[in-house]
């Protein structure tokens, strides 16, 4: 698993940055998040920032979910909890979101940096189907909802800055968490492999292996690929967070060998939705 302890301070810093250098109107563009403007997605970081310092460093549960026995049930409640939060913040403005994102990132970044990686984890990472998960995957996939509402808004406001290999890779290397997930339900002969590939310096390949009881992700497994399936680095970040969906992308996604199986990647999602 790639390192990210050492990226969230950077990280923030370049939030912090682009925050600053945000018109009036750049604040209200529309973003990929289709309920969310580049404020509310400021607001939803922030909201992230002070659950994190509240409920992980604090050990503070100030708000009790309700009976959830189904993975859909916790992802209803996490939307409503997210809306609500960001309903809120409307009366908040650009200046107080800063200076507020000023005050709590550093904090953050701080609170990471003293976990130790291989501890239990204060919550699994649900989406790459874990029901208990260590301190070096909750991290990774803290850094990805980071590095994703960052480059929402960049992405809303055409400042690009964090599509670099730096930044980047260690997002989409966690997002491959999901892929073992979003295959196990099909059926296909033990060694089947199924290559992903996301082109370019920032991407890399990835690998999922048809082992006798389930499907696992492998760095270099031996045997020719049933399937190749290739997407570009701007299209892979909006897909897996279901920002898009496979039917808008075909045409910029190739996939070869088998297609069928090639396409059950495309609908993976690497986020609580």
């Amino acid at each position: 698993m790639v390192e990210v302890k050492h990226l969230f301070t950077q990280l923030d810093t370049k939030l912090i940055e682009l925050l600053k250098s945000l018109s009036q109107e750049d604040w209200e563009m529309q973003t990929v998040a289709k309920l969310w403007r580049v404020k509310d997605v400021a607001a939803h970081l922030l909201d992230g920032n002070i659950r994190v310092l509240s409920i992980q460093r604090d050990r503070y549960f100030g708000e009790q979910p309700p009976s959830i026995s189904a993975y859909p049930d916790l992802v209803n409640w996490l939307n409503q909890l997210n809306a609500d939060w960001v309903k809120a913040c409307k009366r908040i403005s650009p200046g107080v979101l800063l200076l507020l994102h000023q005050v709590t990132g550093p904090l953050v970044s701080a609170y990471y940096e003293s976990l130790n990686l291989p501890e239990k984890a204060i919550f699994p990472v649900a989406w790459a189907g874990e029901q208990e998960s260590v301190n070096e995957l909750h991290l990774a996939r803290e850094y990805t909802e980071k590095w994703l509402h960052q480059q929402q808004i960049r992405d809303a406001v055409n400042q690009p800055g964090i599509l670099t290999r730096e930044f980047y890779f260690p997002f989409i290397s966690t997002f491959m968490y999901g892929l073992p997930v979003a295959y196990e339900a099909v059926q296909a002969d033990a060694g089947t492999i199924v290559q992903l590939t996301i082109p370019s310096d920032v991407g890399g390949d990835w690998f999922l292996v048809k082992e006798p009881e389930k499907w696992h992700l492998q760095s270099d497994p031996e045997g020719k690929p049933a399937t190749q399936v290739i997407i570009p680095p701007d299209i892979a970040w909006k897909l897996f967070s279901k920002s898009i969906r496979p039917g808008q992308v075909l045409d910029q996604v190739k996939i070869s060998g088998d297609k069928a199986l090639g396409e059950v990647a495309l609908g993976m999602v690497s986020v609580m939705a």
